[in-house]
């Protein structure tokens, strides 16, 4: 009778041996995957390549890209410590499109004269690909690019088979105005895109940087009656109070702010989590996500625990 007992007892003791079934964490939410970020996965605003653009309503901060427009950024950096934007305006305001600042002053030959500055300079509408290129791949496709991404933080689009890389279209991204020659812009003209992503402009145009605070300070301002949405009397421009290179301001005057780097296993994740939405509302999951529908998390710095 013990041989059959023995024989029971052997599935039993198998039965507590074996692994119990895990229930599989819970992917998290865009919310959540910030709140659980660590400091390494964020960066701090380089006040050396930082605008502050002051208005009546209050300041707006861009942030350049050297890495993309080095001739450009430079240009706009001695234009600003020149004091050449000083009392220029915003001129248009167009729906769904752009809000864009200037010499309001239609006639060349009185409008502001650049002292150290470039009134115009090639275009840097594209770069080559390099190593210097960070570049975190979308998993999505594009209609305008073989690969999207982001570079340093900016949305971005390739093709290795021509090694060209340049910057996007989305939401905030600044662009520096020009005719209609490549050569004809330079950084006197900057525009904001305000509306849904102009993609077409992707090439045509030299993108120089891109709004990480302040926006609603331009997205909300008077649409422009005029074509194109330019403002049509002086009373309806907006003035620019003073544009300043932030590392030429006090430091007791910048704000200071953390932007989240996008070559972390932090930033996949939150990418992750904007394809494929983890809040209880969304019914619908998505699981793409555009280039431009994926914000870039910007945050004041926390307070440093003793």
């Amino acid at each position: 009778m013990s041989r059959p007992a023995a024989v029971l007892l052997v599935p039993l003791l198998l039965a507590a041996a074996a692994p119990q079934a895990r229930t599989p964490a819970k992917p998290r939410t865009s919310a959540e995957i910030l709140e659980a970020s660590t400091p390494a996965d964020w960066r701090t605003l380089d006040p050396a390549h930082t605008l502050y653009v002051e208005l009546a309503s209050g300041r707006v901060i861009v942030e350049l890209a050297p890495g993309f427009a080095p001739n450009h950024v430079a240009n706009i950096e001695s234009l600003a410590r020149e004091g050449y934007y000083d009392g220029l305006s915003i001129v248009r305001s167009q729906d769904n499109y752009v809000v864009q600042w200037g010499d309001p002053e239609e006639d060349a030959a009185k409008q502001k004269p650049v002292k150290t500055g470039k009134a115009t300079l090639p275009a840097e509408f594209f770069r080559t690909l390099a190593a210097d290129l960070p570049f975190t791949r979308s998993p999505d496709g594009d209609v305008y690019a073989p690969q999207v991404g982001w570079s340093s933080g900016f949305p971005s689009a390739r093709d290795p088979a021509k090694n060209k890389a340049w910057l996007c279209h989305c939401y905030a991204m600044v662009g520096a105005g020009r005719g209609d020659t490549a050569d004809s812009g330079g950084g006197k003209e900057l525009y904001v895109v305000i509306g849904h992503a102009p993609r077409h402009l992707d090439k045509n145009v030299t993108l120089v940087g891109r709004v990480v605070q302040g926006m609603e300070k331009l997205s909300t301002l008077p649409r422009g009656t005029g074509p194109l949405g330019f403002y049509e009397k002086p009373g309806q421009y907006v003035a620019l109070k003073s544009v300043r290179v932030a590392a030429d301001v006090p430091a007791a005057e910048r704000t200071a702010l953390q932007l989240l780097r996008t070559d972390t296993a932090t930033w996949k994740e939150y990418v992750a989590s904007r394809r494929t939405r983890r809040e209880d509302w969304f019914l619908d999951k998505a699981g793409h996500v555009e280039l431009c529908n994926v914000p870039l998390p910007v945050r004041t710095p926390p307070p440093v625990k003793p």
